[in-house]
């Protein structure tokens, strides 16, 4: 297979960030929704220059020119990276500045500068800034006598310059201050009901430093914000020292190498060029803005302003089941047949329920669980401590090595081992991702097992906010596998091949792979043959490859991936990839083979990517259920049929919105509003 027939996956990223980005011009959103798809495009941003740019600037500067799948060395992606992001910058801020401000205005919500504001506003502005901003400033000034402190990442800083002192000769003097991230970052000015006019704090802060220096006026003001490399590397094979390592290495995050530096368009050059030098930041590095720096205020301020419902969705309440409502025990409930959750059409309630109920129940003896995300007031975590507490095994895999909720997991894993819980910090050298719970129960014939699997983590909060789908069964087969990965994930780590649960890294490549290709002796016998898969990203090349072969053995393939996606449909009629950007963020992985018309169901916790096949602890498992498998393929032919929210990709690798023709049809919003789960044909 040629190199050219993968995609660069950073830049298919950019490309999907860019689908999220172009929400914010779609009329079909309500207007405060429109500014959280430019919110989600910053810190989406945010996060790729955290981790993918950083991680690449470290390995070129390195001298590392080991080619990726597309054929790209490091240094050659950063210099397809940058141009890239500063395209899509381009893009945000013409949005921003044309679209969505004006129509922000037009709805009575006004974004001040103070050129345009009057007396009394300014007054209102000035008694604010005296008596809730100035306390929490604290300038420091910059000279050859002080050395440049340590910044902080992804907070706004103000550089400013001085006017020269009777000590600095006839050199301007600078100085920093630290915008507050305890304050809101928009000050709302005192208006009437179903209106809004506020001033970015940072612009307070400008206005009137003057107050801050004996009323000498700086000379310019140049706001700037900084994002640090934190792809850490750490030692993971040590189980027992796991914790401290993640503790020292959460600390190095905080001086990580400076890989980006955003400044307004026009800052002063002498301001400019001494916060460049004093950061060490290279010149690509640099993205000059037409408009505010970090734009995630209207995801966390604005977009909850009181009174404008009527520009927002509409809320909706998530359905449960019928059977939830029954009296007595939610396992009397899973006895009576498989039950099939679809979050966040369906509520997560039971989920939490089923891990309460387990807690409290005097004739559950065990409880065991993978945790990999989870909130910070988990009522789940609660209920496995409450359990602990009662003297009931329990025991908790719990991945401290999730992104970003390093800190948050380490705390739960101590106060669980305070409940007496036998926590476990992951497998050495994998990540544990997988969701399954298993609670081992005393019944009248002995003991049963119950197990809840899924696709998305145990995270009430996200629960509300992303697509995914649980299982929850108490099949004996599944709960014999579900205890031997569970001693195999908390013993010496022996791989076991299990009845119906496949787990990766051992089996799972090699089980999608056997799938794919009796998919293609299928195609060959003339038989029904059609994959239907649906994943956050394909990026595994060997994978493709196979796909690739499938497609031109004649197997019918639709491809439903919501963010990065490395194959190339290359012209092939059979081999189509779609994405669907909407309200809610799209997580599930589930996969259908026609297998010659007996068709076969399954959901995972994984993705096709290297990472997930070969370097985390991964399940995959079945749908057996007819009733249920209908379910998904129905779910899955909705969104095949959705012509709203759906991105279709191109011969160029560039995606395209799914031309709407009558019936028209949002997947997401019809799931929202339907009674039922929307039955689409099942061919």
């Amino acid at each position: 297979m040629a190199k050219s027939d993968i995609w660069n996956r950073e830049l298919s990223w950019l490309n999907f960030n860019r689908r999220v980005l172009e929400e914010a011009a779609n009329p079909d959103n309500p207007l405060l929704e429109r500014g959280k798809f430019i919110s989600i495009c910053s810190s989406n941003l945010d996060e790729f220059f955290m981790v993918r740019v950083g991680s690449l600037v470290r390995a070129a500067m390195a001298g590392d020119k080991k080619k990726d799948p597309s054929g790209l060395t490091p240094r050659e992606q950063l210099d397809a990276i940058f141009p890239a992001v500063q395209e899509q910058v381009a893009r945000q801020y013409e949005l921003l500045n044309t679209e969505y401000l004006p129509a922000l205005a037009d709805a009575g919500i006004h974004f001040q500068r103070f050129d345009g504001l009057n007396k009394e506003q300014r007054e209102w502005l000035g008694h604010y800034f005296d008596e809730s901003v100035q306390p929490l400033l604290t300038p420091r000034a910059i000279d050859d006598r002080r050395p440049f402190p340590l910044l902080s990442a992804k907070v706004i800083h103000l550089a400013l310059l001085l006017p020269p002192s009777v000590r600095s000769g006839n050199a301007p003097r600078m100085a920093l201050l630290h915008v507050p991230t305890s304050l809101p970052r928009v000050t709302l000015l005192p208006m009437g009901r179903g209106k809004a006019r506020g001033v970015l704090l940072e612009d307070v802060i400008a206005q009137y430093a003057h107050r801050m220096f004996g009323k000498t006026h700086p000379l310019a003001i140049m706001p700037f914000r900084i994002t640090r490399n934190t792809d850490f590397i750490y030692n993971d094979s040590d189980a027992d020292a796991l914790i401290t390592e993640m503790k020292k290495n959460l600390k190095k995050r905080k001086w990580g190498r400076v890989v980006r530096l955003e400044v307004p368009v026009g800052s002063d050059p002498r301001l400019l060029t001494r916060i460049k030098k004093y950061l060490d930041v290279a010149e690509e590095g640099v993205v000059a803005v037409p408009g505010p720096l970090n734009l995630d205020y209207f995801m966390k301020q604005i977009s909850s302003l009181p009174g404008f419902d009527e520009l927002r969705f509409p809320p909706f309440t998530p359905r449960i089941d019928e059977r939830f409502h029954q009296e007595g025990s939610i396992f009397r409930v899973i006895r009576g047949g498989d039950i099939l959750l679809n979050h966040p059409y369906d509520s997560f309630d039971p989920v939490v329920r089923f891990i309460c109920e387990a807690a409290d129940d005097p004739n559950v003896m065990a409880i065991k669980q993978t945790l990999y995300r989870v909130s910070g007031k988990s009522p789940i975590v609660a209920a496995l401590i409450r359990a602990g507490q009662q003297g009931k095994q329990v025991t908790v895999l719990v991945e401290v090595r999730a992104r970003f909720d390093e800190e948050n997991n380490i705390n739960w894993c101590q106060a669980l081992e305070k409940a007496g819980c036998h926590v476990f910090y992951g497998v050495p050298k994998l990540k544990t991702h997988s969701k399954i719970t298993l609670v081992v129960r005393k019944e009248a014939d002995g003991l049963r097992r119950y197990v809840h699997l899924a696709t998305g983590n145990y995270n009430d909060v996200t629960a509300k906010l992303y697509t995914d789908m649980g299982l929850m069964t108490c099949d004996d087969i599944i709960g014999r596998d579900a205890g031997n990965f569970f001693n195999m994930v908390t013993g010496y780590g022996e791989t076991v091949e299990m009845e119906k649960l496949v787990s990766a890294p051992a089996f799972l490549r090699k089980e999608i792979k056997r799938l794919i290709k009796r998919e293609i002796e299928h195609a060959e016998a003339g038989l029904p043959a059609r994959i239907t898969a649906k994943i956050n990203a394909l990026v595994d090349p060997k994978i493709i490859k196979l796909l690739y072969k499938a497609a031109d053995a004649g197997v019918e393939i639709d491809l439903i991936v919501r963010g990065i996606c490395c194959l190339k449909t290359g012209g092939r009629d059979n081999l189509r990839v779609r994405s669907i950007v909407g309200r809610l963020l799209e997580h599930t992985r589930a996969f259908v083979f026609e297998n010659g018309g007996e068709k076969e169901v399954y959901l995972s916790s994984a993705d096709w990517m290297p990472r997930n096949l070969d370097k985390r602890v991964e399940l995959m498992f079945p749908i057996e259920d007819p009733a249920l498998q209908n379910r998904i393929i129905a779910s899955l032919q909705d969104e095949l049929n959705d012509n709203m929210k759906a991105w279709e990709m191109k011969k160029s690798g560039r995606y395209k919105r799914v031309k709407r023709e009558e019936p028209l049809l949002n997947s997401q919003e019809a799931r929202i509003l339907g009674p039922a789960e929307i039955a689409a044909p099942v061919e």
